[in-house]
């Protein structure tokens, strides 16, 4: 049952697939992000996007990096995505794989497929990414 208080700081949204959604200018140049609305219906708690990777991976686009934030999920769509994880080795993920990443685990991109698109859910909405190179 949910509480007065988390209630109140939630509402009901709904997105359908827009290709004029798909928006350049977030985190990373390669990709253009398709907001899904979780962040303004939870508040700030959560945030969902689906990312679609616009340019062909190249080493040079990727940075050992980590997030500051409480949580983060991972699930491809399309395609296929694979990064290096420090202390578990890399990962690829392919269409219907996820991962969830610890907080703060340094990470770095290896590669993507020109087809792949990933959802990414993360709390809260409003991360920090640190360049650790």
């Amino acid at each position: 049952m949910a509480t007065e208080l988390q209630s109140s700081q939630q509402r009901f949204v709904v997105s359908h697939l827009k290709e004029a959604d798909f928006k350049t200018g977030g985190l990373r140049g390669y990709s253009a992000y398709r907001d899904l609305g979780v962040a303004d219906a939870s508040g700030g708690m959560v945030e969902a996007h689906v990312i679609r990777m616009i340019a062909p991976f190249r080493p040079e686009l990727s940075l050992q990096h980590h997030h500051n934030l409480k949580f983060q999920m991972v699930y491809c769509l399309k395609g296929w995505f694979e990064t290096e994880f420090e202390g578990v080795g890399r990962h690829r993920l392919v269409a219907g794989s996820s991962w969830v990443q610890p907080p703060g685990i340094r990470h770095t991109v290896v590669g993507w497929s020109d087809d792949c698109e990933l959802i990414e859910i993360h709390m809260p909405a409003k991360i920090e990414t640190v360049n650790d190179q």
